[in-house]
């Protein structure tokens, strides 16, 4: 078999010279998937939303880093929502386990939007209720040089933006949630305004919560200050990857139109 490279190298060479209807649509969908596993190559660089780790997130963490932040403990089993069903690996002594394998792939896919965003220099802004984990959310924050809110939700701070600050707002370019309950049973309203909106969501969603409206999903305890400190840690290096790859871009074209002005 061949690699993924020279398989969709080869079949671009055949299909410049075969009409469309010689592929089947199950060959084309095959096809489009390893034009999306196939870094692109512009100007001598890889285009970075076809790459599919272009800031190396995978290699911050492992699944035993999850294990021991204990990531993989959820609630009891009588609180399980049955949507987190999917993301679970079983249940011990009446508690819900997560399936860190999964956890780890979603994670790397929300560590790879977070620095994809903070590239593009995107406003990013994390939320946490737990007054237990608030300072660490929020010093987080500060430290890649973000935003944090961790008090109480003002419902209709994205919708009603204008009329609530009397000035037209920029909203951010993406929302992230540490847990995403107000209390034991409601959702964090800001997840709601965020998808009236359109801003996409990353949160971390235990077994009692719902993933309903989050763009990315992450499976995972949200209580625990070990596990908070930890997804803080990675969501934190992440972002400024992507904040120095966006530097790195913008001294390569300072320098550029310097050459090309003298």
């Amino acid at each position: 078999m061949l690699p993924k490279a020279n398989a969709y190298g080869l079949f671009r060479i055949i299909s410049n010279n075969l009409p469309k209807r010689f592929f089947s649509s199950a060959a084309v969908s095959e096809i489009k998937e390893l034009e999306l596993d196939t870094p692109k190559i512009v100007n001598g660089r890889v285009n970075p939303l076809t790459h599919p780790d272009y800031f190396n997130v995978g290699n911050l963490f492992t699944v035993r880093d999850l294990l021991e932040a204990r990531v993989h403990f959820g609630h009891k089993v009588g609180s399980l929502n049955d949507r987190m069903k999917p993301y679970l690996f079983g249940s011990r002594l009446d508690f819900t386990i997560f399936d860190l394998e999964q956890t780890k792939e979603h994670l790397q896919r929300a560590l790879n939007v977070a620095a994809h965003t903070a590239m593009q220099g995107g406003i990013i802004l994390f939320f946490c209720r737990s007054s237990i984990n608030a300072h660490t959310v929020e010093k987080t924050a500060l430290e890649c040089g973000e935003f944090a809110h961790t008090r109480y939700w003002r419902g209709g701070t994205f919708t009603n933006s204008k009329v609530q600050f009397k000035a037209v707002t920029r909203l951010p370019d993406l929302c992230i949630f540490l847990n995403t309950l107000n209390n034991v049973m409601l959702q964090h309203t800001a997840i709601r305004d965020s998808a009236k909106m359109n801003i996409p969501t990353i949160g971390v969603v235990d077994s009692n919560c719902s993933p309903d409206l989050l763009t990315y999903v992450v499976p995972g305890n949200d209580d625990s200050p070990a596990s908070i400190e930890l997804y803080c840690k990675l969501f934190k290096e992440a972002i400024l990857r992507g904040k120095a790859k966006r530097k790195e871009f913008i001294e390569e074209l300072e320098a550029l139109e310097k050459e090309q002005a003298s």
